[in-house]
């Protein structure tokens, strides 16, 4: 049944570049989000209540959503004359559903490169079994850096709506990260013949074995729905950096780490077979393989 009311929405930011609200923001259909949802506040753009106002209210919300990393450290991170935790517990109380939106929300990001002293997180760690909050029955994982607009919107409507939601090990929803950056990919092919990119922005050619694509080893549908409704990083022949996985920003980016001069295993499959198999396949010359598509005019 439809409900009779937009749901409402608090925007919190924590550490952050802003580019996943910039993401959202690009939603094509932004003016058909607006009949389901409220946005209640949000730090970047004009919005009907501050942060004070929506404490003072009595009144609960239906989706708190959290841009950027957190941290321990209110010398780092603090807002009015409370911490930033302590910010986000009393607004959680009040919230139906906790969107992480993001990956540095999701798993500390970039900054979880810089987490000698533990003082930089997120609410739902996968490393550290629950993160900086204790209940995480509220989360649901938005990851990416940025978050493609539509993940974020179809995520909540569902909620909206009252569809069930089905979640990963990692708090994500299944209907967008049980697929592969792979899944789609136009040089698929090239990637079954182990036959590897010349250099960046080529049509031809796989990025995973010289180039350091996680595409393989990545959960998300990038290739099925397209950004913008037009491209990813692989069709204009850059590497994918797993920017949705637990574990990015991995510090050799663009480079594939070789292990007796064979890549990283792909996600889901032996070591042992994948390199024996490599090793048969690498051996094969496809002569069609090894040709541009076609030769730019002159």
């Amino acid at each position: 049944m439809k409900p009779d009311k937009r749901s409402t929405i608090v925007w919190l930011q924590g550490l952050t570049c802003n580019g996943n609200s910039h993401s959202f923001f690009n939603y094509p259909s932004i003016d058909i989000f607006s009949k389901s949802f409220s946005i209640l506040h949000h730090p970047q753009i004009k919005t009907p209540f501050s942060i004070e106002e929506i404490l003072a209210s009595d009144k609960d919300i239906d989706f708190l959503v959290i841009e950027g990393a957190l941290s321990r450290s209110d010398d780092i991170l603090s807002r009015f004359d409370f911490s930033f935790e302590e910010l986000l517990e009393k607004l959680s109380k009040k919230a139906k559903h906790i969107i992480c939106a993001g990956s540095c929300a999701s798993y500390g990001g970039i900054f979880r490169l810089q987490n000698e002293k533990k003082i930089f997180g997120a609410l739902f760690n996968a490393k550290e079994s629950g993160g900086f909050w204790k209940e995480n029955s509220k989360v649901v994982n938005i990851s990416g850096c940025p978050m493609h607009p539509r993940w974020f919107v179809e995520t909540l409507l569902k909620l909206h709506f009252g569809d069930k939601l089905s979640l990963d090990e990692y708090k994500r929803p299944k209907e967008v990260y049980s697929y592969l950056v792979h899944h789609g990919c136009l040089r698929n092919e090239y990637f079954e013949w182990k036959v590897d990119c010349n250099d960046y922005g080529l049509r031809e050619g796989c990025l995973f074995y010289e180039h350091g694509c996680q595409g393989p080893m990545t959960h998300a549908n990038c290739n099925k729905i397209l950004w913008n409704t037009v491209s990813s990083k692989t069709r204009v022949g850059s590497a994918c950096l797993g920017c949705t996985e637990f574990d990015f920003p991995k510090k050799r980016l663009y480079e594939t780490p070789k292990n007796m001069s064979l890549p990283a295993t792909p996600y889901g499959i032996s070591r042992r077979a994948y390199y024996s198999v490599t090793g048969v396949i690498k051996g094969f010359k496809i002569d069609r393989l090894e040709k541009r598509l076609y030769e730019e005019d002159n």
